[in-house]
């Protein structure tokens, strides 16, 4: 279920891509694109459109994709994505060597732009500005740069981002406060990737 104001204004029905009519795993025959809303409300293998006056309340939109909350209740419709940045380089899986490492990631926003994304190199106990690399687009995402000399000692290292309506990407703590520890789906605090000292990537929660 979607409401028709933001379809008229931004939806996109999407029947090819470079050249080519849409692949079966990308939607064909029409895939139903809305930029920056979340991914579980761009349809594949769109068929038809239906419109009513009320949400449907289908069983998808009511036993996934919600999020219960502290207090019981149930936080419905969430489709916007909110700012969220990550660090793609280095990130889990991976190896490094000490030395110069030019940090790099990932920003967006369903919002609008990104204005700017700091980068910490210590568990947030500090930030630095990271440089964007254009082309900064509302509703696309933005690529940081940080250039950073790893010294070969266990650190974590994060990204938070600021969109232009003035929202900040939350951390986890600030985040579990007001959605509880059950929001999987829409889940945007600043992701933590802790460097052990032989170089191993791994996820932490910090």
């Amino acid at each position: 279920s979607l409401p028709l104001a933001p379809l008229l204004e931004e939806a996109i029905l999407c029947y090819a891509q470079n050249g080519e009519p849409l692949r079966p795993e990308q939607g064909y025959p029409l895939c139903l694109l809305l930029p920056g809303w979340e991914g579980n409300t761009c349809i594949k293998w769109l068929r038809r459109l239906k419109f009513g006056t009320a949400p449907f309340m289908t069983r998808e939109e009511t036993s996934q994709y919600t999020d219960l909350m502290p207090d019981g209740t149930a936080r419905q419709f969430t489709m916007v994505m909110e700012a969220k940045s990550v660090i793609t380089l280095p990130s889990g899986g991976q190896r490094i060597q000490p030395g110069f490492i030019d940090i790099r990631g990932l920003a967006w926003s369903g919002r609008g732009r990104i204005t700017h994304v700091e980068v910490s190199t210590d568990g947030g106990q500090s930030w630095q500005q990271a440089a964007l690399q254009d082309p900064i687009l509302s509703t696309c995402h933005t690529r940081f740069r940080f250039p950073w000399r790893w010294n070969g000692e266990d650190v974590i290292l994060q990204s938070r981002c600021v969109a232009e309506t003035g929202y900040v990407q939350p951390g986890r703590t600030a985040l579990a406060a007001v959605r509880g520890v059950n929001s999987v789906y829409h889940y945007n605090a600043i992701q933590s990737w802790k460097i052990a000292a032989d170089g191993q990537v791994s996820n932490v929660h910090a």
